[in-house]
């Protein structure tokens, strides 16, 4: 069971510059947590492409990050919401190779890729959340001594 410790941030969505902020946030958030080099570049890719789109496609919304645990694991679990015209056909906006044009041209399927845990909710005129959550790789336990 994940526990989360509460929401730490809420940023907005409106403009290009949010995507910066969204951007230095979550790199921030997932270096305090430990995240290495590679985790943090995975988390910083999807998260900005799924800020691009609810920017583009949704009319902007905002960024909730929040703190996670789940036996002992450290995560962070980002949710992106808009209130924008919903994905009509989450199928085929999920699948590989699929992209609306203009991003980093990785779409929700290479997003989804990048993080260990992804959901996804839209309805057609009604917005989008699309949550991922990224765990903090355990370091191995030392070896007992023969």
């Amino acid at each position: 069971m994940h526990t989360a410790a509460g929401v730490e941030a809420c940023l907005p969505i409106r403009s290009d510059m949010d995507l910066v902020w969204v951007r230095q946030h979550v790199r921030q958030a997932a270096a305090l947590l430990g995240f290495g080099l590679v985790e943090q570049t995975k988390l910083i890719t999807a998260a900005s492409e799924l800020a691009r789109n609810t920017l583009v496609h949704g009319g902007g919304g905002q960024m909730e990050a929040t703190r996670v645990s789940s036996g002992g694991a450290q995560g962070l679990r980002l949710s992106f919401s808009d209130e924008g015209p919903g994905i009509a056909d989450l199928d085929l906006a999920l699948s590989d190779g699929y992209t609306s044009g203009g991003g980093l041209g990785m779409g929700l399927s290479g997003a989804r890729r990048l993080v260990h845990e992804f959901d996804i909710d839209s309805t057609p005129g009604a917005g989008t959340t699309v949550r991922v959550t990224c765990w903090v790789a355990q370091p191995p336990r030392p070896r007992e001594e023969a």
